[in-house]
C-alpha cells in the first residue's frame, strides 16, 4: 500500500485531498497541524512514501516540518501546498528539501497526477540488480545504492537531486534546456513550471560545488538551460 501523510489545517482542503488520494489507492494519514504531523511521521511503524505539507499551519509551519523530515530522510517525497500569491514560499520550500509544490486551488486530477509522479520517483530509490558505478571527474555515482561521492566523500541527496545528477553525468557536456530536464525528471505530464528546475539546480550547486556562486560543474547555458561541465 502506498502510504501518505498530509498536514493541512483547513478542514475542507484536507478532506478533499484525503478523499481523492484514497480513491487513487493511497493509504492516507491526515493531520491538522505541523506538530501532530511530526509525531505521526516519527512514530510510524511503516515509512511514509510521500508527505504533503501546507505552508501555513498552527504549532509548526510547513517549512519547519519539511526541514525536520528532510533531515531524517532523503528518500521520502515531500510536496508543499502553497497559495497562488506565495511565490517565495515555493522557492523556500524547495530549498529546504521539498520535491514539489502544488498551488491552491487545484483539481483532483492535478493532485493525483503530481503525487503519482512523485511516488514513482521515490520508488526508484529501491535497490536494483544493476551494480553500475559512473565516474565523472571527482564524482562517483552508484546506481545500485543511489549515492553520490565527491573525492570519496558522500554527498547527501534527495531522490530528485540524485536523478538530476544521474541525468547530468550520463549526458556530459550536453546543453540541456530546462524543459528537457523537467520532462526527464518530473515527467511529460508534470503540471508545474520550469522554475522547479532552477531551484533544484541551485540546491545541488550548494551541495557539490566548491564555490556555489561560481559553479564549475553545473554550468549555466545562458538563455537556454544547463550542462554538466567536466573537462
Amino acid at each position: 500500500m502506498k502510504k501518505i501523510l498530509i498536514a493541512e489545517d483547513e478542514d475542507a482542503i484536507r478532506e478533499f485531498v484525503v478523499i481523492n488520494l484514497k480513491r487513487a489507492g493511497y493509504d492516507v494519514i491526515d493531520c491538522s497541524d505541523g506538530e501532530t504531523a511530526l509525531k505521526e511521521y516519527e512514530g510510524a511503524q511503516e515509512p511514509f512514501d510521500v508527505v504533503i505539507l501546507d505552508v501555513m499551519m498552527p504549532k509548526a509551519d510547513g517549512f519547519t516540518v519539511c526541514k525536520k523530515i528532510r533531515a531524517e530522510s532523503d528518500s521520502v517525497g515531500i510536496v508543499m501546498l502553497t497559495a497562488k500569491s506565495q511565490e517565495m514560499d515555493k522557492v523556500n520550500g524547495l530549498m529546504l528539501g521539498a520535491d514539489d509544490y502544488i498551488t491552491k486551488p487545484f483539481s483532483p486530477s492535478e493532485l493525483v497526477a503530481r503525487v503519482d509522479a512523485l511516488h514513482r520517483r521515490v520508488s526508484m530509490a529501491s535497490p536494483k540488480k544493476n551494480d553500475e558505478e559512473i565516474i565523472s571527474g571527482p564524482f562517483s555515482l552508484n546506481i545500485k545504492s543511489r549515492t553520490l561521492t565527491k573525492d570519496k566523500e558522500e554527498i547527501e541527496l534527495t531522490q530528485v537531486e540524485f536523478q538530476i545528477m544521474e541525468y547530468f553525468i550520463k549526458n556530459p557536456e550536453k546543453a540541456m534546456a530546462r524543459g528537457e530536464i523537467l520532462s526527464a525528471i518530473w515527467g511529460d505530464d508534470y503540471y508545474g513550471d520550469e522554475k522547479i528546475v532552477d531551484v533544484n539546480i541551485r540546491r545541488l550547486r550548494m551541495k557539490i560545488e566548491d564555490e556555489p556562486s561560481k559553479p564549475k560543474y553545473i554550468a549555466t547555458v545562458w538563455g537556454f538551460g544547463y550542462k554538466w561541465d567536466i573537462k
